[in-house]
Parts: C-alpha cells; sequence; structure tokens
C-alpha cells in the first residue's frame, strides 16, 4: 500500500516499520499497562470477591468498540484515530476538535500518572527515602524527557522498547497467575470468594457491577492508541483485524486470570487496601518471592504505559494537523528521523505540566469517562460512514455490533452506571479548558482561507 501524505505536502512519510508482531505487542502492551497493576484493589472495594465479573463486563465492551475501530482503520488507515473519523462522519470542527482533545488528555493524563508511578516504584525498588517528594518529582520528569527522546529517535525504536517493556509487564501477571494457581493447588486460598458481593445497604448488586465495571474499563483501553500507528504500519488493512481482535482477547484472558488469582488469595477487603493490590497477592501466595523483583516490574510496567501513551498523543496531533483541524506546525515531520517532532515537544511539555502541577491520583475514573464518550461518537460515526464509500476492501462490523456498542458505552459514561460525582466535575473542568483551546484555534484558522475542511 503507498504511503499517505497530506495533500499537497512536501514533507517526508512517516515510516513504515510496524509488522504483525510489533503491532500486537503494541496492542497488548498499551492495554495492560498501569491499570492492572492498580485497579484490581478498587474494583475489588465495588463489588467484593466477584472482582472478575467488572473485567469480563469491561473486555465485551471494548470488544464491541474494537470492531467499530477496526471497520473504520481498515477503511481509512491514517493517523488520528477518532478525532479523524469524528471529523469524516460529522464534519463538526467543535467535536472533531473536542475529542481530539479528550483523546489526547487521556493519553497525558495516563502517562504522567505513569510517570510518578515510575517515581515511586524507583524510590521503592532501591529502598529510597526521597523526602518531601521533590526528587519524585525530578525523577518523573527526567522519565517522561527519557520517553520524549526515545520517541523523537524513531518509531523504529519506540516499538522495540515497547517489545521489551511489555514482556517484562506480561511476566509480571504471568508471575500473579502462577503465584495463584501454585498457592490454590496447595490447598491455600479461598475460591469461595469468587462469587460473593460486597453491596452497600440499599444498594443493588447491579449497580455494584456495573460502577465497578466503568473503573474496571480504564483498564481495558489502550488497542484504540494503535489506530494512531496506522501509517507506520506495513499493510494496515490486512493486519490489524486479527492482531486488534488478538491482542483485546489475551489482555481479557489475562485480567480475568488476575482477577481470580487476586481475591482466591487476598480478602476483598485488604487488596482495595493501598496502591500495591497485585504486590500484597505475590506475598500471599509465595512469602519467600523477593518483592523487590516485582517493584521492578511494576515500575517497567508503568514505563510502557508512559511510552505508548506519548507515541499516540504525538501522532493524534500529527494526523489532526494534517487533516486541518489542529495548526498545521503540529504536523511537521522531522526529515531525518522522519517522525512527527513538533507534536513530540508539545505533548512532552504539556506532561511536564501535569506532572509538575497537577494531583492525578482522582483522574483515572475521569480518563475512562472521556474515553467512554469518545468511544460512543466512534460507535455513531461507524455507521454514520457507511454511506461513505472507499475504493479498496476493508473490515466491515455487524451493524449490531456498533448500535450495541454506542449503548454500552453510553451507559458506562452516563450516572446510571453508579460513577462518582467527581468523575463529571473533572471532566467538566477539562472539556471547559478544551473549549477554549478550541476558540483560538478556530480564529487562528479563519485567518487562513481553507484552514477548516473536511476531508
Amino acid at each position: 500500500m503507498a504511503d499517505v501524505t497530506a495533500p499537497g505536502s512536501e514533507q517526508p512519510t512517516l515510516n513504515r516499520v510496524i509488522g504483525p508482531a510489533l503491532l500486537l505487542l503494541f496492542v497488548v502492551g498499551d492495554i495492560l499497562g498501569t491499570g492492572v497493576y492498580a485497579l484490581t484493589g478498587k474494583v475489588a472495594n465495588e463489588v467484593g470477591g466477584a472482582v472478575w465479573l467488572p473485567f469480563l463486563l469491561a473486555f465485551l465492551v471494548a470488544l464491541l468498540t474494537a470492531f467499530s475501530y477496526l471497520e473504520l482503520v481498515t477503511k481509512y488507515p491514517r493517523a488520528a484515530g477518532a478525532a479523524l473519523y469524528t471529523h469524516k462522519a460529522f464534519g463538526v470542527h467543535f467535536l472533531t476538535f473536542m475529542v481530539t482533545f479528550a483523546v489526547m488528555c487521556s493519553g497525558l493524563t495516563s502517562a504522567s500518572s505513569a510517570s510518578k508511578a515510575f517515581a515511586g516504584n524507583f524510590g521503592k525498588a532501591f529502598d529510597l527515602s526521597l523526602g518531601d517528594g521533590f526528587v519524585l518529582t525530578a525523577v518523573a520528569l527526567g522519565f517522561i524527557t527519557l520517553v520524549g527522546l526515545i520517541n523523537f529517535r524513531g518509531v523504529g525504536e519506540s516499538v522495540k522498547a515497547n517489545v521489551v517493556l511489555t514482556c517484562v509487564e506480561l511476566t509480571g501477571l504471568l508471575i500473579v497467575i502462577g503465584v495463584g494457581a501454585w498457592a490454590l493447588g496447595g490447598g491455600n486460598g479461598d475460591l469461595s470468594r469468587l462469587t460473593e458481593f460486597n453491596t452497600p445497604p440499599g444498594e443493588s448488586v447491579w449497580l455494584s457491577v456495573t460502577a465497578g465495571t466503568a473503573l474496571a474499563f480504564f483498564a481495558m483501553v489502550g488497542f484504540e492508541d494503535s489506530v494512531n500507528m496506522a501509517e507506520e504500519t506495513r499493510d494496515p488493512v490486512r493486519i490489524f483485524p486479527r492482531v486488534m481482535l488478538t491482542g483485546l482477547c489475551v489482555t481479557g484472558l489475562i485480567y480475568v486470570l488476575v482477577a481470580i488469582s487476586a481475591v482466591a488469595l487476598v480478602a476483598p477487603a485488604d487488596l482495595g487496601s493501598g496502591d500495591t493490590p497485585l504486590l500484597k497477592v505475590v506475598q500471599a501466595g509465595a512469602p519467600g518471592f523477593p518483592l523487590w523483583v516485582f517493584a521492578f516490574i511494576t515500575m517497567f510496567a508503568v514505563a510502557n504505559s508512559a511510552l505508548i501513551n506519548m507515541m499516540m498523543a504525538s501522532r493524534l496531533l500529527y494526523g489532526m494537523a494534517n487533516e486541518r483541524v489542529l495548526p498545521k506546525v503540529l504536523g511537521l515531520v522531522h526529515r531525518r528521523r522522519r517522525t512527527p517532532w513538533v507534536g513530540i515537544v508539545f505533548t512532552t511539555l504539556i506532561a511536564f505540566g501535569l506532572i509538575w502541577f497537577a494531583d492525578l491520583a482522582a483522574l483515572g475514573g475521569t480518563t475512562a469517562l472521556l474515553l467512554l464518550c469518545v468511544f460512543t461518537v466512534v460507535n455513531v460515526a461507524c455507521l454514520v460512514l457507511r454511506r461513505d464509500r472507499v475504493d479498496h476492501d476493508h473490515f466491515r462490523a455487524p451493524t449490531v455490533i456498533p448500535v450495541l456498542g454506542a449503548v454500552a458505552c453510553a451507559f458506562l459514561a452516563s450516572p446510571l452506571s453508579g460513577r462518582a460525582g467527581a468523575d463529571y466535575r473533572v471532566a467538566g473542568v477539562l472539556l471547559l479548558i478544551g473549549v477554549v483551546l478550541w476558540a483560538i484555534t478556530y480564529a487562528t484558522n479563519r485567518l487562513v482561507p481553507g484552514a477548516v475542511s473536511r476531508t
């Protein structure tokens, strides 16, 4: 397939170096990421021993939306993902900009959270006393700088780093599953907890499960990031369907097995206290296991999340700059490295600000909320764009799947799911900032004839 460039552009195209194996590791590594290492306990707080059920339901909702993404990425194999599909389906500059902003915020927030988590695990792994947190912040800033440099050097280097980090984080989860199987095989643990629900008085089991699913969904996001690498994939139309579905199924199975091992070895109340639930599982199932090793694994797992999310955010800016939804300068590609260097610098600077000023502990739910809203729009866009014909064969999802995906995502994003009110307050502030940025961008584009297009 020929490389895709922006109409009238004389700058070099992105480098197509990603094959099926690298793309699969990208998908798996992005989904596994930081979420499962920290969220298992929080989901247990919502539902009790049946912690596996929200992860299973979150996987099914993600699978529905993945079918819509597959139809769209094979139909339009270009960078920018959800923002591009929204732009083509509705042609409303404001809506496209807000989708772009929401996706970018989710990636940068996740990367910044991962940087802080990396710094915290760095301190634990080396048993350091890091004072009042200034050194932690310095480590986080240094780490995100390193991620930016890897991202700038080239997509080949970035995906190779992703291969190593994905193998490390996958090893950590397999250790948890293996420890669970070994302990249960030896007569330890309590499988009866798997059917117990921790439902507060006056609250239904259904509401507890949906609230847990809305939270667990944060651990399933990441598959959508891979579509932003479409212009750096060798044959996206052929490769994406089988790779994305395989990656989702692999991670879904791992999540369920991790959840079962966790709750069988550690009581839900204990699992839900603190920020290192899987460390407690390893400690309970294999007391002799060197916990510093698992701290290192966790550190590299969150490093992978930061790398992938920063890659996604910079490619998103590149793609939408070429669509003229964002200023053209954000789409500039370095002639020698063939990476979107302005987008990389811009997103790294924003991450600096988030790390330095923001308390990211409460933003996980908000990130999931924003992405669920984006996924609702993508599922609808998939149906709207059925009227747009292209001159090549592409994946096509059964019509009922985008419909179910839109309904499920909208429900999990709504107050009916039991989502915390704080999520809506934080999301409201972020979207208000987005509105201000849209006004600035729109006013700037109006000065250039034809700057706002619907290509």
